[in-house]
């Protein structure tokens, strides 16, 4: 299967760092991030998995939780973590999902239904697939998907604008345009039309264009 936005995240049940888990109960009524690694201890994999260690504090500010993934068993993950925490100086707190039997990678379509059932003898190349994004509201739904191949490392300055524009979208009737960091100028949705509007922004809008209306970002 494919993951597409607006589709319910596929729930699972799984082993972790920190123990087994239902996905969804998980979750709980926050937001959550799902990164996925192609295989323990490789070198761009373990950089990105000690930068989101030392961002862990700005997803907590967002009520965010997050989640590592690699095809490879627990007990291997436990063993990567102390190379994370030597190499990055950010030891990993946030749990790590084993995936030795490669169903959650199916399950979110990272691996193809015919990848086989375990993930002995696979390598980073085998598995290059499995290295992705996923952004899921507390309504279950995935909000937003980020695939990368294995030589480009992950910008998580980037994926924190990101999930800074997601929250702010799904509580205000507003958009991000390109480039935008929070505190910015934001965009009325084109869904809301000059009389809501008007309601909504009293204090009136900047117009380039009649389908461009600018206002400050709401705040709260």
């Amino acid at each position: 299967m494919t993951i597409a936005i607006g589709q319910t995240a596929p729930d699972f049940e799984a082993d972790t760092t920190q123990g087994r888990i239902r996905f969804h109960e998980w979750i709980g009524n926050g937001w959550a991030i799902l990164f996925s690694h192609p295989k323990d201890f490789t070198p761009v994999c373990t950089t990105e998995l000690g930068t989101m260690a030392g961002l862990k504090p700005e997803f907590d500010k967002r009520n965010t939780k997050i989640i590592g993934l690699s095809v490879d068993p627990v007990d291997s993950h436990k063993r990567w973590e102390g190379d994370i925490a030597e190499v990055t100086g950010h030891a990993v707190t946030y749990p790590m999902i084993g995936d030795p039997t490669l169903e959650v990678s199916k399950l979110y379509g990272m691996l193809p239904a015919d990848a086989g059932t375990t993930s002995e003898g696979r390598t980073a190349a085998t598995n290059q697939t499995v290295r992705v994004v996923v952004f899921i509201g507390p309504d279950k739904q995935v909000k937003a998907y980020l695939a990368y191949p294995m030589t480009a490392g992950r910008n998580f300055d980037e994926v924190l604008r990101l999930l800074d524009s997601l929250q702010l979208t799904a509580k205000h009737k507003v958009a991000t345009p390109a480039n935008w960091k929070h505190g910015q100028d934001v965009i009325i949705a084109g869904s809301v039309n000059n009389e809501d509007a008007k309601k909504l922004f009293p204090a009136g809008w900047k117009e380039p264009k009649p389908y461009i209306r600018i206002v400050p970002q709401p705040q709260g």
